[in-house]
């Protein structure tokens, strides 16, 4: 089984963005699951919970070692593109039972099919709203190689 080899997280400072791009051997619906379905993001990322679905669904985004970070789809565009906002503000060292529109990021997951597959990529914005932009970032940055890596993990797998 060959392991496809993607780049990291770039984080852009002075526009305070995170963007990640992998390529995953997989059709765009079944990637689209992975990152709107609940029960399939849980899979890779952290267990979300949605009060409903589409824009303005909101619920919880947790881990079993941490809090539960409120979370709510902002748009859909099925199946290219959907942005949630979180309030997952690392540096901060507090998660609020509500969601803050003030102080939150928003990312958004664009789909593409090409001939391999689907071109995933992850744009997180909102980072000088932070408590500590630098900071959030950094962690965010590292967040997102290790969780798509984990995604594209799970497809190779079953692909193997």
């Amino acid at each position: 089984m060959s392991m496809t080899i993607n780049s990291p997280s770039v984080v852009d400072d002075s526009a305070f963005t995170v963007t990640r791009t992998i390529m995953i051997a997989a059709p765009i619906d079944k990637v689209w699951s992975a990152v709107a379905e609940p029960e399939h993001v849980s899979r890779w990322f952290g267990r979300l919970e949605l009060d409903g679905a589409g824009a303005g669904a909101a619920g919880t985004l947790s881990w079993t070692d941490g809090p539960r970070i409120p979370i709510r789809i902002e748009t859909i565009d099925e199946p290219r593109s959907i942005s949630y906002r979180w309030g997952n503000d690392d540096a901060s060292g507090a998660v609020s039972a509500k969601l803050d529109d003030a102080t939150s990021t928003v990312f958004t997951f664009t789909l593409v099919a090409t001939d391999e597959g689907t071109e995933l990529t992850v744009v997180e914005t909102g980072f000088e709203r932070t408590s500590d932009p630098a900071f959030n970032l950094a962690e965010h940055g590292r967040g997102w190689n290790g969780e798509l890596d984990k995604l594209a993990a799970l497809f190779e797998n079953e692909a193997g």
